[in-house]
């Protein structure tokens, strides 16, 4: 088993998943995730990789969600490690199983996070993530009916296990989003 490479990891994604939003957002996790590895001195391409990969099974068993993840990625040659990153992001809400290491606290932690910065970055003027403050996101985040969907307490309890500041996890999810801003939809009209 090895980790793959992201060329392998993307060609693996999208024979599981179609869906433009699905990949667009399987997209912002891996910017999201390399930033935070980058910026931790951390393995970049295998947090990203683990990024990208995180919701392979979405498209085809929503219901199901993880449930299937692991054994995809096994049947892929897919190292262990990435496997339970993966199977670490569902903790509390479809999987077992619990973030230990930093990579899989920071995945736990930016998913959803990723769901409320695009929300926030679309209801702008720019429609762009490239020009946005954390202060937008802070906003947004204590209007519960905007983006009703993304459920802030997850984040807060990645947040916590991180032992981190909300301001600042909000702050690097918008750089993360910021370097793949054309590939997710979210260049908006900044130049």
């Amino acid at each position: 088993m090895s980790v793959p490479t992201r060329a392998e990891a993307w060609s693996l994604l999208t024979e599981h998943m179609k869906n433009e939003n699905l990949l667009r957002h399987s997209l912002a996790v891996e910017g999201v995730m390399r930033y935070m590895a980058r910026k931790a001195g951390e393995d970049e391409e295998l947090w990203g990789v683990v990024g990208l990969l995180h919701d392979i099974d979405y498209e085809k068993y929503p219901e199901e969600h993880l449930s299937h993840a692991g054994e995809m990625l096994r049947e892929a040659g897919v190292d262990e490690v990435v496997v339970r990153a993966v199977l670490s992001h569902g903790w509390g809400i479809c999987s077992e199983v619990e973030p230990e290491t930093k990579m899989e606290k920071t995945l736990f932690t930016i998913d959803e996070l990723t769901g409320l910065v695009a929300a926030a970055a679309l209801v702008r003027p720019t429609k762009s993530v490239l020009d946005m403050a954390p202060k937008s996101v802070k906003k947004k985040w204590k209007d519960k009916a905007f983006a009703a969907g993304v459920d802030r307490s997850i984040i807060d309890k990645g947040i916590e296990m991180l032992g981190a500041e909300r301001g600042e996890i909000i702050e690097d999810t918008i750089e993360g989003m910021k370097l793949v801003a054309e590939e997710i939809g979210l260049k908006g009209t900044v130049d």
